[in-house]
Order: C-alpha cells, then structure tokens, then sequence
C-alpha cells in the first residue's frame, strides 16, 4: 500500500555497484562517509528487501544531516508503517507535512495509516486533502474508495473507484475492487465485467477469477462458475476455497461424482472441515450411496458436535434404509439442538408414523403446525395421522385449516370426506367429494378405487353424477 518514493538514479540501477556500495556500509557504518544519495540507495535496497530495521537506521542517518527533508520524514514514516509503529508513523508524516504542507503523497501515506488505525473519517480528510492539490492524483482516489469500502459505504467507494479507474485503466487494483463492491452491491453484471477487466490486466489473479465464480454461480451460470474456479485452481492449486466452491458449482449442474471430487481435496488441504465432509455426505445421500453417505455425517460431527444439519442427515440417511429407529435417534438429537426448527420436527414425525408409533407421531406433527401454521402439507398429514387415530373431529379440523391454506387443491376435499364419512355426516362428505372431483376430475377414477362400496351405490354415484 505503501510508495517508498526514492527515484531509481541510473548509476544504482547497477548490481555490482550497489552490492559493493551496501558491503562497505554494513563494515564501516560509524566510521565511513556516505552522501545522501548513496544512504538513498543503501536505504532503497534495504526496503526492497524487507528489512526495514535496517532501512530506518540509513534513513534516521540522513535526518541527522537533513533535518529538514521532509521526503525523508515521509519515508521514515513509511518504514515505521511497515514495522507495525503506527502511532510513530503519524509523528513522521505530520512532520513531513509541516516541512512541506501541500505534498500529496505524504497525505495519502498519512491517510492509510489513519486508515488502518480505524479513524475513517480523519483517513478521508487527508485524501481529500491530497485531491484539492492534484485532483488526479490516482493513489488519493483509490484509497479513498479503499476507506468507504472498509466502513460499508460501497456507493462512495464506488464513485471513488471509478474515477481513478478513468485517470488509470489500468490501475493494478481498482478492477478487483471495483468488481468486489458491486459484488456487494448485488450489480452481478457490472462486478463481472470488472473482474474481467482486472483480469485482462493481470491474468494470474486467482483471486479474482475466485470471486469472478461466486458472481456467476450467483447468476445461475454453474458451468462458467466452475470454470472460473478452474482457473484460480491452475494458478494457485492449493486454493481450498475455489475446490470447495468448484464442488458446489458441479453439485449445482448435477455433477455429483464432479463435486465429490473436488471436496475431497478441499479435505487434502484443511482436513477436519466440517462444512465440507457434510457436503461430501449430502452429495452420496443424493446418489443414494446412504453408507458413504453416512461415514461422511458422521465424520462432520466429529469435528463439530454440535452440527444440526449433519445429525438430520444422518436421520435421513437411515430413514431411507428403512431403519426407523436409528434414524428417530438422530432425528431427536437434531431437534434438541433446534427445536425450534419445523422442518426437524417434520422429519421426525414422518419417520415416527412410519416406524408405527402413530402418538408420537401426532405429537411431531402439532408441532410442525405450530412452528409453520402456513404448511398445509404438514397441516393435511397431520389430519391423516388424526384420521387414522380414529380423533375424527380434531381431524376434521385439520383438513378445514389445510382448506383454508389452498383452497383449490382437491386431495384435502377428498381426504376429508373419509372423516365425514366416518362421522356418519353423509351429506357433508357428498359436498366434500363434489369438490374434490370439480377441482380435478381425475378424482373420480379415484374414489372408484378408494371407496370401492360407496361407488357401487347407484344412488350416490348418482349424487355425485358419476354416471352422467
């Protein structure tokens, strides 16, 4: 983030004599007379380097002799940045700046470490400042937009970006921020022309072909989505993000194989994640391999007890073997986790009604309704359940609220004549199944095969005007 700001003089572009300039500095440095600009150098190569120690001693050595360098200042506040010393870093430039008031690139320095320090709006004025002087100056804007970004202001981050992408299109990083803030701006099309922008600028950016592949698997388009993580995988093949997110954009195209694949090596590079094995599981639960689907629940536990979803999957797993015991266990420890879940609940209440504890069962499905007093999914079933309980009242109040909810699906006209029936309400359970055979006709073939003694009444098929 930082421009060390030497200009490269010709004779230090030479190895040998700056290599032997740095030598006799390192023996002689107390004893021996270097001017300023061979310290520039000798500073220049530290930097270069990495190691500032080092650069921040030449360059305290040329402050004893120019107290009044403001650059100077500037690149000790530089230094001091990059060994972590902000606060003293601030003390440098604010002397920078008092020697020279209007330098554009100490305010931009001094604003990125206001910046880092967390003061926003103090970093702003300092940009701001720097672009009152050189109104172009591409640094200034970028670190402004920079500051937005970091406290949420992504429009004025933005407007920022945008303006220092038209002084400098090819800028090595507005792209990338750009594309990321109309990312979160929910702009796919726009983030996606900006990180193809970036990209067409620096093409071994993983980065931004990583997130160029959440924009399109955000779009829908899987395909290019996993095309995009194959990119970033070639450039940086450790990258476990793009394979767990390549995994998802294959799962998305039904490539279940595809996507396991690439799960499994999200395990190679941070094993014991617990996101991952559940997908891994989810991804055999669907090609109905519920063993291997299994271990891989299983093993999203291990690393993370408290995993809800996995211990569902597990629930549904071994309901779909049949095994409706187990799964009730697992079905269980999910809704103590989650009680509040319906869907929980739901599972549970299928797999209790299919084990044939039919009281349990009604138990889990009134709390379903509670939960979710809009599903009349888990409203018809309960009254099902109710039915079959032979509580034919409270069944009947079922049926009318699942009525209530779709009033044009005919299966809960039809289901609830059986109640009526059952009550002896006759009448009622003709108006009932008129209903249903109005709303789908192809309940009449229905009731043929369901109520195989009312149909050959010839007085009620009459009723009904089956024979017409």
């Amino acid at each position: 983030m930082f421009d060390f700001g030497f200009d490269d003089l010709e004779d230090s572009a030479d190895p040998s004599r700056l290599s032997n300039l740095v030598n006799s500095y390192e023996r002689n440095r107390e004893g021996t007379y270097f001017d300023s600009d061979a310290l520039e150098d000798i500073a220049t190569f530290y930097f270069e380097r990495g190691r500032f120690e080092d650069a921040l001693g030449v360059i305290d050595r040329i402050l004893e002799n120019q107290p009044y360098s403001s650059d100077n200042w500037m690149r000790k506040g530089i230094l001091l940045n990059n060994l972590g010393k902000n606060n003293e870093a601030l003390s440098a430039y604010q002397k920078a700046l008092t020697l020279n008031p209007t330098d554009p690139e100490t305010m931009v320095n001094l604003g990125i470490t206001l910046d880092g320090l967390g003061k926003s709006e103090e970093a702003q004025s300092y940009f701001s400042g720097a672009l009152e002087v050189d109104p172009l100056n591409e640094d200034a804007l970028f670190h402004k937009g920079v500051t937005f970004e970091r406290v949420e202001r992504l429009s004025d981050a933005v407007e920022a970006f945008e303006k220092c992408a038209e002084i400098n299109p090819e800028h090595p990083e507005v792209w990338y921020e750009l594309g990321y803030c109309y990312d979160r701006l929910g702009k796919d099309e726009s983030s996606l022309n900006c990180y193809d922008q970036h990209i067409d600028n620096d093409p071994y950016s993983y980065d931004a072909w990583y997130n160029r592949g959440i924009v399109l698997n955000r779009m829908g388009r899987f395909k290019d989505a996993a095309d995009s993580y194959d990119m970033a995988i070639a450039i940086h093949e450790g990258f476990a993000s793009a394979h767990y997110n390549r995994g998802n954009a294959l799962a998305n195209l039904g490539d279940l194989h595809g996507a396991i694949e690439s799960y499994l090596r999200v395990v190679e590079f941070e094993s014991g994640d617990p996101a991952t094995y559940y997908n891994i599981a989810l991804a055999y639960e669907e090609l109905k391999d519920y063993e291997k689907a299994i271990t891989y629940f299983r093993l999203a536990i291990e690393e993370e007890e408290g995993y809800t979803e996995a211990w569902y999957g597990l629930g549904c797993c071994y309901d779909a073997l049949e095994r409706f015991i187990e799964a009730l266990e697992y079905f269980n420890t999910a809704v103590k986790q989650c009680p509040s879940s319906a869907d929980l609940w739901y599972a549970k209440a299928d797999c209790e009604y299919n084990a044939g504890m039919l009281e349990e069962s009604l138990e889990s499905y009134h709390a379903v309704v509670l939960l979710d007093g809009n599903n009349r999914e888990a409203w018809l079933d309960y009254a099902e359940t109710l039915f079959e309980a032979q509580r034919m009242e409270e069944a009947l109040e079922a049926y009318a609220k699942a009525q209530v909810l779709e009033p044009g699906h005919a299966s809960t006209y039809f289901q609830q004549a059986k109640a009526l029936i059952a009550l002896g309400r006759s009448a009622d359970s003709i108006r009932s199944l008129k209903k249903a055979f109005d709303l789908d006709p192809a309940k009449k073939e229905e009731f043929r095969h369901t109520y195989p003694e009312l149909y050959r009444d010839a007085k009620i098929r009459d009723e009904l005007g089956l024979d017409s």
